[in-house]
């Protein structure tokens, strides 16, 4: 690919444009678009985890003051496409998990609605279920597919003779929890439905994919949807697809045209009704000879899907490219369980799928004798193993290598749990990380000159990662204008259709489309443009992208604390160090870096959505038992990276940042904690019951 942009706005640290509006509370979120005597809608969720509701008694409810209409299955309107069965909502009596939409409560208070909601009487039968993952259940089938459309199994060489011929051997069993996205702000949407116009001002992701998933839904032509979305309080990837809020809210307000009506699921409802990333049980073997070189590396997951809706994790898909070996085999196989539809979260499939082997190339490492550092350096491939394409950029080895020299790995005693501050025992560990670096087509931007200024209009948006700041710099290096010269508007169907913000592609693919409609702009209109002049364009194919692959690699480096009496373990530093192309804004890049790391180290130590399979729902659904990691958690986190630039991605020359900073932080502590005490947790999160019956005493 030719015709990168020469830096001028871009690698500038500018702050974030919407930071003013959003410390100061101005910035309008769905929930709080302002509206006119609105209606407040709160779901009612079935108690049950599988069978039907056989009566629905609500005279108690309905007759609160304020309470204006209760839609149930057998009252709601029918929807026009109901394929999709997490958003075909209110449309039968049938209940396929605990937590499924069974009935909605509008009223004039949000009090009342869920006073009212409280107050509905419902009457079940039950059917035999099932929520327990399990490695062994004889139901476990192959899944035409993983997301978004990977092999679900894919096999090069002879794996079972080179892994059962290797001189040194790992066969070990990593399990990843079930977790849960938890914005802060949750899923809401306000909806209107006025002379046969629906405007959705919703809480995403995708403007785009909300309106034409409802449009769907709704049997409407997309024109007459409208979605609004200026800003995002978080998603981390649950926000990316439509979820039942949505379809509610505008089923609710269909029934009082005119009127406005707001949905805010509660944090507990989005535990049920938002997404979540499927627990993992993960097989992985490797095989090496004597010097550490693999010869075969083997990845069988276990995961699970709700009976309605297939969601399949692409655990095993980095364990395909990661490191060189000529035997590979990987698989992944599903559970069909009564249990809510699993999403999209940070990272997903690269997250989870880098846990497990990550440990195991640590656990060969102490096998072989081996510096862990040096036999990842050992097992670099000269080409992508699973393509045999060549690497567009691949820098894992400089990122290892820079990372341990500022970490001070050499410092380092290979041998677990002799390094001893008073009653902490003290280690230190590694991992790889690895993001595909792609762009999406279908993006379209629009370059306007109005009254002196350049105007960007494009429908991405801002998931908390700063396109609000990074696409005014894009903009302006494409026109050769100053960034402060460049207005943008994005979040709204209104403007030129843009791909959701995720899969870490939103800059490239809207940024290409920036590019692409400034330099024609330029191209029509030169540097002295009139006002009201114009030029679209849309993200152009980029044929570099047939002939490489195109990934971000990083090195994560932990050194972590564990009390010997308590078992308590504290992260005091976690440095990470990246290959990821230009840094379009190293403000908003670091900010992303570390936020990834952050929740990185919640999944080692802290996050774990505890299902009791009794009942089938999570009983740690609210923020006061499903821990976080905090700033506190963390003494010294930092994240570098390298100078980079990729020629064959964008006119950018960058690479997507929202996601690979999660992923490997969760190996790179669990390595640590090994390294510590000689306790080796392959089961997260890392907890004090699975350390304490290992931890060597230390003298007082």
């Amino acid at each position: 690919m030719t015709g990168l942009l020469e830096p001028r706005a871009i690698g500038r640290g500018f702050t974030r444009r919407d930071g003013p509006a959003k410390v100061t509370g101005t910035a309008p979120y769905a929930y709080e678009h302002p509206a006119e005597a609105p209606l407040y809608c709160y779901p009612i969720q079935a108690a049950i985890a599988r069978g039907r509701c056989v009566r629905i008694s609500a005279v108690e409810a309905e007759s609160l003051d304020g309470v204006r209409e209760l839609i149930t299955p057998f009252t709601a309107e029918r929807l026009a496409d109901t394929d999709d069965a997490e958003l075909a909502v209110l449309q039968d009596c049938e209940i396929p998990f605990r937590g499924r939409v069974i009935g909605l409560v509008l009223a004039e208070t949000s009090e009342t609605a869920r006073h009212a909601a409280e107050l509905v009487d419902v009457q079940y039968e039950t059917d035999p279920f099932d929520t327990r993952l399990r490695a062994d259940d004889p139901d476990l089938y192959q899944p035409d597919k993983v997301n978004p459309s990977f092999p679900t199994d894919t096999s090069e060489g002879d794996f079972d003779t080179a892994f059962s011929g290797a001189a040194v051997a790992v066969d070990q069993t990593y399990r990843t929890s079930m977790y849960h996205n938890n914005p802060l702000e949750p899923h809401t949407t306000t909806a209107l439905w006025e002379n046969g116009m629906l405007t959705l001002w919703d809480s995403t992701q995708s403007v785009h994919s909300v309106r034409s998933t409802v449009a769907k839904v709704f049997g409407l032509p997309a024109e007459r949807v409208r979605v609004i979305c200026p800003y995002l309080g978080g998603g981390f990837g649950s926000k990316g697809m439509p979820h039942a809020n949505v379809v509610l809210a505008a089923l609710a307000a269909r029934t009082v045209p005119g009127r406005p009506v707001k949905l805010a699921l509660t944090r507990q409802q989005m535990f049920s009704l938002a997404g979540y990333r499927t627990p993992t049980i993960q097989r992985v073997r490797l095989g090496a000879d004597r010097d550490g070189r693999l010869e075969s590396i083997g990845m069988d997951v276990v995961e699970q899907t709700s009976r309605i809706k297939e969601f399949a994790e692409q655990t095993a898909a980095p364990a395909r490219m990661m490191y060189a070996a000529r035997n590979r085999s990987t698989s992944h196989r599903l559970a069909r369980l009564d249990v809510p539809v699993p999403s999209w979260m940070r990272a997903p499939g690269e997250c989870p799928g880098m846990f497990g082997p990550e440990v195991a190339m640590d656990e060969l490492a102490e096998a072989l004798g081996v510096d862990p550092v040096d036999l990842r350096v050992r097992n670099e491939p000269e080409r992508d193993p699973e393509s045999g394409r060549p690497f567009s950029s691949r820098h894992l080895v400089e990122c290892l290598r820079t990372g341990a020299e500022r970490f001070g790995w050499d410092q380092r005693d290979p041998r677990p749990g002799v390094r001893r501050d008073g009653p902490w025992l003290v280690g230190s560990g590694v991992a790889a990380s690895v993001y595909p670096a792609k762009r999406m087509p279908g993006s379209s931007a629009v370059v306007r000159y109005e009254k002196g200024r350049y105007a960007v209009e494009i429908g991405a948006a801002d998931l908390g990662t700063g396109a609000w700041t990074i696409l005014p710099q894009i903009a302006a290096d494409a026109l050769d204008v100053p960034a402060d010269s460049v207005d943008v508007r994005i979040g709204d169907t209104a403007f030129p259709e843009a791909t959701v913000a995720g899969g870490s592609t939103g800059t490239a693919s809207w940024g290409s489309a920036v590019v692409a409609a400034a330099r024609a702009f330029r191209d029509k209109y030169g540097a002295d443009p009139g006002d009201g002049d114009e030029a679209q364009a849309e993200t152009p194919e980029n044929p570099d992208e047939k002939d490489y692959a195109t990934y971000g690699f990083g090195a994560q480096f932990a050194e972590v604390r564990v009390d010997a009496d308590t078992g308590e373990g504290r992260v005091s530093r976690l440095h990470g160090t990246f290959a990821v192309g230009r840094i379009v804004n190293p403000v908003t890049a670091r900010s992303q870096l570390l936020g990834g790391m952050t929740m990185g180290l919640s999944m080692a130590l802290h996050e774990n959505s505890v299902l009791d399979p009794r009942f089938g729902h999570v009983v740690n659904h609210d923020l006061a038992e499903y821990h976080i990691a905090t700033n506190a958690d963390v003494e010294d986190l930092r994240a570098d990276w390298l100078d980079e630039t990729d020629p064959h991605l964008n006119p950018m020359g960058s690479k997507g940042i929202g996601e690979i900073g999660i992923v490997g932080t969760a190996a790179a502590v669990a390595n640590a904690v090994h390294h510590a005490t000689g306790v080796r947790v392959r089961d997260l999160p890392i907890t004090l019951d699975k350390l304490l019956p290992g931890l060597p005493s230390v003298p007082r």
